[in-house]
């Protein structure tokens, strides 16, 4: 599932959640005046089609007729791109979308971890302003390689039964290609599949945009 703001764009006591203040200006979830060179590279599959990313044999649900995929090389290590994307805690420091995340077990992610999250989601013309609370658990993980997680997001009178959310980062020249596919399913998405699939686009494209940022600045833009 993706942190977005966008409607329906995905895995003791435990620690309270880490909270931001909602930004008017994530709902579009666009980034104005993004150069085209640092603009990810964004595809949404025809339905019904797999696509070919995998992490330790699985991906996203091929059969969801809501999906998109997106690239962007980040000029940074991988280590430190790798950390940005696992620490979930963390992700509302550098992420405007994501309002809140709670762990909900302990110690570095992994293969059956689990994380609740939340984000605003407008108003559309067929479901109400809201805010998204999606609890995700990780399926697949290889450090520094991939990762898999899926999950419900639910608001008031907005559900996505399941989003399935993958990412690979692969080592190139200037630095890491970090790809990511999702896919939804649920009868409000699929109720207007062109709208949810758009929705989910602006999201990954944003992540990736907030991803990029964060990771070049505090690496000073070397990818070694």
């Amino acid at each position: 599932m993706s942190g977005t703001s966008s409607p329906p764009t995905a895995h003791g006591r435990h620690p309270r959640p880490r909270t931001r203040r909602p930004r008017v200006a994530a709902v579009a979830l666009a980034l104005a005046g993004v150069l085209a060179a640092t603009a990810p590279t964004a595809r949404a599959d025809a339905p019904g089609t797999a696509g070919p990313s995998r992490c330790a044999g699985h991906g996203v649900d091929p059969r969801a007729l809501v999906r998109h995929e997106s690239d962007i090389v980040i000029k940074a290590p991988q280590r430190t791109v790798w950390k940005l994307q696992t620490d979930v805690e963390d992700w509302p420091s550098w992420q405007p979308p994501v309002t809140s995340v709670e762990r909900l077990d302990t110690g570095p992610l992994r293969k059956g971890s689990r994380f609740r999250w939340t984000t605003p989601a407008p108003a559309t013309p067929t479901t109400p302003a809201t805010t998204l609370e999606i609890t995700s658990t990780v399926r697949q993980l290889r450090a520094h390689d991939c990762i898999l997680w899926k999950g419900p997001a639910i608001g008031a009178g907005l559900r996505i039964d399941e989003g399935v959310h993958l990412w690979t980062f692969r080592k190139v020249q200037g630095g890491v290609r970090v790809h990511t596919e999702e896919t939804w399913t649920g009868d409000q998405v699929e109720a207007d599949v062109p709208t949810a699939t758009e929705a989910l686009g602006r999201g990954l494209d944003t992540w990736l945009r907030d991803l990029k940022a964060t990771a070049e600045a505090r690496s000073g833009g070397r990818p070694q």
